[in-house]
């Protein structure tokens, strides 16, 4: 633990004092030595002096020169890093909805699946974050405006509804929308707070038709996230294998894992890859564990200070049990 660990590190100018105390006890002991050597009759020197007790009559002293430098460590504000829980986050969740999530490469469903892990992500995060639930196939739309009710947001994620197509950069703009309108909300003196949108699809972009860096696709979404300082954590979720059934006819429907993680990169957020219905709900549990705390400096004096006031109670009774007396 270095210096900057502690909240006010110039208490540690208190250890001269103790040093001061110790050079001082010292120098008592020797002064004490020559004046009882000053008996030179030895039957009289053993009369007056009392029965020497070695190292064990500095016992009190010294551990009440420990308890004297755990209390000046205490007064010193030591910090340490501890995960405490957020109290003001915002959290677009954006799940896919298109005719691909019907795949059942994922049991029982790609679609089921996800609804399964969503709703336990939903439910886990911390009261302060404030969630949002926005689905997108051909269109986006906001099915839950951010809110720390998380049974609205449950109640959402059972209802969803497959459609056709996959409006990817539709899907993020709406999110972005949806946080800008939150924030002016609740901004406050402190500013608004900090914001993140999870991504979760199986598909490649259809609309526009397959051009990530059109003016609405995903790639240009994911730029003007990165614009405004909002991460996308992406999660690509299917296999290669996962086909679907429209209107009699076999369609492949291979997860796009390039492209979800290219607009996590070009957003500065996190890519992850689920192949499972496991995989995905392990996933949601990390970004729960993220998303709703955080790591600060916290207060860790309270250790010393017990350790310290301990030393000094063992001080005190050594003391009274050896010598009869304080130190």
């Amino acid at each position: 633990m270095s210096l900057r660990n502690f909240a006010h590190p110039w208490w540690f100018l208190l250890l001269i004092v103790v040093a001061g105390l110790v050079v001082g006890y010292v120098l008592l002991q020797r002064a004490l030595r020559k004046r009882t050597l000053r008996f030179t009759n030895l039957e009289l020197l053993e009369k007056v002096a009392p029965k020497r007790q070695g190292w064990v009559r500095h016992v009190p002293a010294i551990v009440l020169i420990i308890g004297l430098m755990l209390l000046t460590t205490a007064m010193a504000g030591p910090t340490a890093q501890q995960k405490v829980p957020r109290n003001r986050a915002t959290v677009m969740l954006v799940i896919d909805v298109s005719l691909s999530m019907e795949a059942t490469d994922v049991a029982p469903t790609r679609l089921k699946a996800a609804q399964v892990a969503a709703k336990s992500f939903a439910e886990g995060l911390t009261p302060g974050v404030n969630l949002g639930l926005i689905t997108f196939a051909g269109t986006a739309t906001v099915l839950v405006a951010p809110t720390t009710d998380r049974g609205g947001v449950a109640k959402a994620i059972d209802n969803l509804k497959l459609a056709q197509s996959t409006a990817t950069g539709e899907a993020i703009f709406a999110a972005l929308q949806a946080i800008e309108g939150f924030s002016q909300v609740v901004g406050g003196p402190e500013g608004p707070p900090p914001a993140r949108i999870v991504l979760m699809s199986d598909g490649k972009q259809t609309i526009p038709t397959e051009n990530e860096d059109d003016p609405r696709g995903s790639y240009t979404a994911a730029k003007a996230a990165a614009e405004r300082k909002i991460p996308i954590t992406t999660i690509s979720f299917g296999t290669k294998d996962g086909t679907v059934d429209i209107e009699g006819r076999v369609q492949s429907v291979a997860v796009d894992d390039t492209a979800m993680e290219e607009i996590a990169n070009l957003s500065g957020g996190d890519f992850y890859k689920a192949a499972t219905a496991e995989q995905l709900r392990k996933v949601y549990d990390t970004l729960g564990e993220q998303i709703g705390y955080e790591i600060k400096e916290a207060d860790a004096s309270r250790p010393w200070l017990m350790l310290g006031t301990l030393a000094a109670l063992i001080a005190a009774g050594s003391a009274l049990m050896i010598s009869q007396r304080l130190p």
